[in-house]
């Protein structure tokens, strides 16, 4: 790397730069080239844990990059992508690897102002390129290996990827996802005898975007978002090209004209994506001026500042790319001019913001001065959005609230002060969103399609019945009678004036929406509840006038997830959470959950109204994460552990509660101290929506304490059972805000028979000298959540210890053999889509990991993981599972886990395709990464064989 052009203030924490060089000496590195670029270091060290990370844990690669030109280490990283890679597993080690180091790489050529803004965008466009067409390349070859494809290369695949977005504008952000949308031409695809296009190439994208985005013990590639496709609620992720160009010619929008407008070709095929988008010039760029694109930016405009709201702008906390002034509306003012004027002049089409600004100011379309005050707001903005990424990688555009953490990132971002920071960044925002609002100070109030929709007077309009009938609902004079029955004011939501005519206005988006949920009938309904429980109306209709992606969202959990479905209907105000702008993005952890839980019960709440409000809290943080479940854009282990982290703030927030308490009542027992043991799913971190929790509840005390000190004593024995059971009371009592969870005590020692609580001892002595084969098992996946700090650091070590021990392998053998097939004489599956318990299912994997884990622990104390994956690559790792049964146990185990999340949230009993709506059948093949639910079957049934095969020969045969 070049000298350093830019000149980095010394950070604030001084403590965390002088640690991180400890650290650093510590590895064995040259320090002189560290030492030679200090304040870059420095800098680092102080404004990026992310960065720090990487620098530490890949210290002689950083120390390369201080003295190597970036465009060849970059270039060697791309390099690097073509190596031959055995298979999958390792081919997620090769990106995820890279990435890191790309992104140490791009970051310091940044920060070091060896690059420009340009350059970083572009490189980092090149690179998210390079990675995908390696993972594109290497899935191909694969599925010629397996002998599904006979095309030669991925460039005759007739599977072609267009680059979305920034990725298309080579303006990708440091820490963006990459907009995709996947086509495949059926008819010139060379595929084998019987392979089905449609079902090879949708799993083809499934398997890629796990590649990319799946979260491993070496991070993750790049997170993908396939939702720019046409109609991305009712289509597979891979589209058929000319499915794709006949929507686009006759239903396409003009929101979608202008996504259309950075659209690229990036991987696979890219002569089939050029001569796609050749073949929507005619779309995109119309010859007459299309004032009608501006009402459509403007609504989006609108959405923007429904969600960050007016009056002046609080740089503190402000989005700078879709808040007042920012990014986006940049984005949004050149691109409303080029779908104006671009159809006429064809230097107007260009993807890149910047080049355009100044083509729409060399056409005469804006001023000079406007282009580049814009250009210069716009590099500003994009490189502290890149410092904000950088600070802990993360796909967030938001200012820090916290004044001290804005102060850091002021210094990061090369101001010495806060002031000076906010002051530029106030200045910016105005400017840009002075210029902004100019283009949009004539515009009028968009209107609404109405179509054949009347529900005025008190008869059926035969037109309208047709309408609804078309759209697929099967009791269409009902419904129009019902609709009629709101506009007359029958619902308290519907009483006042301005209710109605929002309601009037929302109707054609609101039924269309209700009928692509799959049972259109039951979604209507269902939504006819959730109206007449609410108490005014005008907030909502408003709501989703403003956000009509939220009438999508609204049918498909109406239509299809009744558990989201009650809790929307008992609380309406759960869809605001949708509308942060980061709600699609990195789910929130368990401090941000607990800070919310701290907030809602602050020191000295009852323990009555605790336990509402932790419920309130927890099951809005549940929802959020149901509908990311829902719209696809978390994976199973991401949504297992975000259901965990909620559970274990809830219970860690409800047992200091419930302590409190017994303190107060009964004073304290000597030395004495309660933790939490969760087991199961929870202990795996692998909850679901309807998960129950296995606890156990361990206390300790001084060997000679007999009783507690308060003025109602209780012997220590009574105090901690009792504790047990207010615990458990207030996780499972039915309040006004209903049932938190439901709790299962009968894994702890003395199971349903002896105490609630357990001593420290007690549990110690019966897992080291009589716990059954079973209970060994299921202590693979004890974990420690809440309680007392050090009583669960000797939990954790009597844990371990316990799972160490020299174990009869023959006789282990043997009783798993045997308890599985108790369960299946005593609890016989449901057929096929019982995926947890039929031969060759869930439990068969989970027995699987943790037969082999305690039956090798005591030799290879690594091999102890709670979550089954983990556990799964820790056991081919240590040797004791192949690659290939570890790969295919792990493949199964993925699929078992994303069908779990999805069933558990739509499906109350049993799940039997032919009784549910199409919808949730779409869902489940979604799921499945199949194109329907007759594929699905298939791949489950064939699934099921293969694990019910390997437990057969790694286990036993039942």
């Amino acid at each position: 790397m070049t000298e350093a052009l830019a000149v980095l203030p010394p950070p604030l924490d001084h403590d965390t730069v002088d640690r991180a060089w400890t650290d650093l000496r510590g590895t064995g590195t040259d320090l002189a080239v560290f030492e030679a670029k200090r304040p870059l270091i420095d800098a680092v060290f102080g404004g990026s844990p992310f960065l720090r990370d990487l620098v530490l844990r890949d210290s002689d690669f950083a120390g390369r990059i201080l003295v190597t030109d970036p465009d060849s280490m970059l270039a060697e990283l791309i390099d690097g992508l073509a190596a031959e890679v055995a298979d999958e597993p390792e081919m997620r080690r090769l990106l995820r690897k890279t990435r890191g180091r790309a992104a140490l790489t791009i970051a310091l050529a940044d920060l070091g102002g060896v690059w420009s803004l340009d350059q970083v965008t572009d490189a980092l466009t090149r690179f998210a390129e390079a990675m995908l067409n390696a993972a594109v390349e290497w899935l191909l070859s694969d599925q010629r290996r397996a002998g599904k494809l006979l095309s030669a290369s991925g460039e005759e695949s007739s599977y072609t990827i267009l680059g979305m977005g920034k990725f298309g504008a080579h303006e990708l952000n440091y820490s963006s996802d990459i907009d995709l949308i996947v086509l495949y031409d059926p008819q010139t695809a060379r595929l084998a005898e019987g392979v089905d296009p449609s079902t090879f190439f949708v799993r083809v994208t499934k398997r890629l975007v796990v590649l990319l985005q799946d979260v491993t013990e070496d991070g993750y590639a790049f997170r993908v978002d396939l939702r720019l496709r046409p109609d991305p609620r009712a289509t597979q992720i891979a589209i058929s090209i000319e499915a794709a160009a006949i929507y686009y010619e006759n239903m396409g929008q003009n929101w979608e004209r202008a996504a259309m407008i950075k659209a690229r070709p990036v991987a696979g095929d890219l002569a089939l994506g050029a001569e796609f988008l050749s073949r929507l010039v005619p779309y995109i760029w119309r010859k007459y001026l299309d004032f009608a694109a501006i009402a459509d930016v403007q609504s989006l405009k609108r959405q923007i500042h429904a969600v960050k709201g007016h009056g002046t702008i609080a740089v503190l906390g402000h989005n700078i790319k879709l808040g007042r002034g920012g990014i986006r509306e940049i984005e949004f003012f050149v691109q409303t001019q080029q779908l104006i004027a671009g159809g006429r002049n064809p230097k107007l089409r260009g993807r890149r913001t910047i080049d355009m600004l100044g083509q729409l100011a060399e056409a005469k379309w804006i001023a000079p001065e406007a282009a580049r005050e814009l250009s210069d707001a716009y590099r500003y903005l994009r490189t502290i959005e890149h410092r904000i990424q950088m600070v802990a990688d993360e796909q967030t555009h938001t200012l820090p609230e916290d004044e001290e953490a804005f102060a850091r990132l002021a210094r990061f971002s090369g101001y010495a002060d806060a002031a000076a920071f906010e002051a530029k960044l106030r200045a910016t925002f105005e400017l840009v969103q002075g210029h902004y609002a100019a283009l949009f100070k004539d515009a009028e109030d968009l209107g609404t399609e109405g179509g054949s929709l009347v529900f005025t007077g008190g008869e059926d309009d035969p037109e309208t019945l047709e309408t609804l009938t078309g759209m697929g609902f099967r009791r269409a004079s009902e419904i129009a009678a019902m609709i009629r029955s709101w506009h007359f004011g029958r619902y308290s939501a519907t009483r006042s004036a301005r209710a109605r005519e929002l309601l009037t206005e929302i109707m054609p988006a609101l039924l269309t929406s209700l009928a692509k949920s799959g049972d259109a009938d039951q979604a209507f309904i269902a939504f006819d509840r959730f109206l007449a429980g609410l108490p005014a109306g005008v907030q909502l209709f408003s709501l989703l006038k403003s956000n009509p992606g939220l009438l999508d969202l609204i049918g498909t959990i109406l239509g299809t997830a009744p558990r989201l479905a009650q809790e929307l209907s008992h609380r309406p105000k759960v869809l605001d959470a949708v509308l942060d702008p980061g709600f699609f993005g990195a789910l929130p952890r368990a401090s941000e959950i607990a800070n919310l839980v701290a907030a809602a019960t602050p020191p000295g709440t009852p323990i009555d109204e605790a336990i509402d409000r932790v419920r309130v809290v927890a099951k809005e943080q549940a929802f959020r994460i149901g509908v990311r479940i829902l719209s696809e854009t978390v994976s199973a282990a991401e949504a297992g552990g975000a259901f965990s982290d909620l559970a274990d703030v809830v219970l860690g927030r409800l047992h200091d509660a419930v302590t409190a308490d017994m303190i107060e009542r009964h004073g304290r027992v000597p030395g004495g101290r309660s933790a939490i043991i969760a087991m199961g799913k929870l202990g795996g971190r692998e909850m679901t929506a309807g998960s129950d929790l296995d606890l156990i509840l361990i206390f300790d005390h001084d060997k000679d304490a007999e009783t507690s000190d308060g003025a109602r004593p209780l012997a220590a024995g009574q105090y901690f059972a009792r504790l047990t059971q207010r615990f458990i009371s207030a996780v499972t009592a039915p309040t006004a805000e209903g049932v938190l969870y439901e709790v299962d005590m009968r894994l702890r020692p003395s199971g349903n028979k002896g105490p609630v609580a357990t001593s420290l001892a007690s549990f110690t002595d019966y897992h080291r000298n009589q716990a059954w084969t079973w209970e060994g098992l299921a202590l693979t996946r004890a974990r420690v959540v809440a309680g007392d700090p050090g009583l669960a650091e000797e939990l954790k070590g009597a844990i371990a210890e316990a799972l160490s021990r020299p174990r009869d392998k023959p006789k282990i053998l043997a009783d798993v053999v045997d308890m599985r097939r108790m369960m299946l004489k005593e609890n016989p599956p449901d057929g096929l889509w019982d995926i947890k318990r039929t031969p060759g299912g869930l439990v068969d994997i989970e027995f699987i990991a943790q037969y082999l884990q305690i039956t090798h622990a005591h030799e290879t104390p690594k091999v102890l993981a709670v979550t089954t994956l983990r556990a799964l690559e820790r056991l081919v790792q240590a040797g004791y599972l192949s690659e290939a049964e570890g790969s295919r146990l792990k493949a199964a185990c993925l699929v078992y886990q994303r069908l779990t999340q999805v069933l558990r949230l739509c499906v109350t009993g049993p799940y039997d395709p032919k009784q549910v709506p199409a919808g949730l059948n779409r869902l489940v093949a979604s799921a499945s990464a199949m194109p329907d639910i007759a594929s699905a079957e298939a791949l489950i049934t064939e699934t099921q064989a293969q694990v019910a095969e390997l437990f057969s020969r790694l286990v036993g045969p039942l």
